[in-house]
């Protein structure tokens, strides 16, 4: 499966998403700006000795990421959709859109893509999200269940 991070700003919380992707024999695509280095310190920290072994992309913006993958079937992360991510049905093939620790995903994404947006119900009394890297796994690991956790042991 395919993991994109858009402008994502904190490196740890990249960090262990790579590592979670060596781990699921899945893609990261980072798509700038980055509020980080890929060289960083708390990168390679956090994605252990694993990192050299990431399926790793890079793209200068939205356009080049769709440029580069024009076939993509893409689904988007957001807090504010109203299909639950279990209730879509996915292949190895999938891109999952993840946004900026900050603020998510921009609205005019979302609009333009709204019967593709998914959510991971919680109760946001206290809290607005999930932290980032733990949305991703468990977004990531219902697309490799319900494929068979193929090449996985």
């Amino acid at each position: 499966m395919n993991i994109v991070l858009l402008e994502p700003e904190i490196p740890m919380n990249t960090g262990n998403i790579g590592r979670t992707c060596v781990l699921t024999n899945s893609v990261l695509h980072l798509i700038r700006p980055l509020g980080f280095q890929l060289t960083d310190r708390e990168i390679r920290r956090s994605g252990l000795d694993y990192w050299p072994h990431l399926q790793l992309f890079v793209y200068d913006d939205l356009a080049d990421f769709r440029k580069q993958n024009p076939a993509a079937r893409c689904f988007y992360a957001t807090t504010k959709a109203k299909r639950y991510y279990a209730d879509v049905r996915y292949t190895k093939e999938d891109f999952i859109f993840f946004g900026k620790e900050s603020k998510g995903l921009p609205k005019d994404l979302l609009a333009e893509n709204e019967n593709r947006t998914i959510r991971i119900p919680m109760d946001t009394k206290y809290a607005r999200s999930l932290n980032l890297s733990n949305s991703v796994a468990v977004v990531l690991y219902e697309g490799l269940r319900q494929n068979g956790f193929t090449d996985l042991e």
